[in-house]
């Protein structure tokens, strides 16, 4: 697990450099202002998630359910969250929105709000 948690982190920090070069040069002529900052939310939040996710890899031995959930949680979440702010943008601009993409944008943001709780749960429990 600790390894599927490294891996993941650095191949969405892979793909956030990529993606955020792609769309600072190739995409500026074809996207409005509002498809790119949306594209670059993306971006900006999968290299966010990239990083906890390597932490969480490196940091923790990820033996508890509580910290697998919570790689679940990063992981599915970046990828829905992220990948479908990609694709809404991506098809927007060529006139042909997926619109289907709609409703995982939050249902990633959600992923990634619980894993951020239980991330903040396993600090507080190991205080007391």
């Amino acid at each position: 697990m600790v390894l599927i948690s490294q891996c993941l982190g650095a191949l969405y920090g892979l793909l956030a450099v990529i993606f955020g070069a792609f769309g600072a040069h190739a995409l500026k002529k074809r996207f409005s202002e509002a498809q790119l900052q949306s594209f670059e939310t993306g971006v900006k939040y999968q290299m966010y998630h990239a990083i906890v996710l390597l932490m969480l890899g490196f940091n923790l031995n990820l033996e508890t359910s509580l910290e697998r959930y919570m790689v679940y949680c990063f992981a599915l979440g970046t990828f829905l969250f992220c990948f479908s702010i990609y694709g809404l943008t991506l098809s927007a601009s060529k006139g042909k929105k997926l619109g289907f993409l709609g409703p995982i944008t939050p249902l990633g943001g959600l992923l990634l709000v619980a894993g951020w709780g239980m991330l903040l749960y396993s600090f507080i429990r190991n205080l007391v």
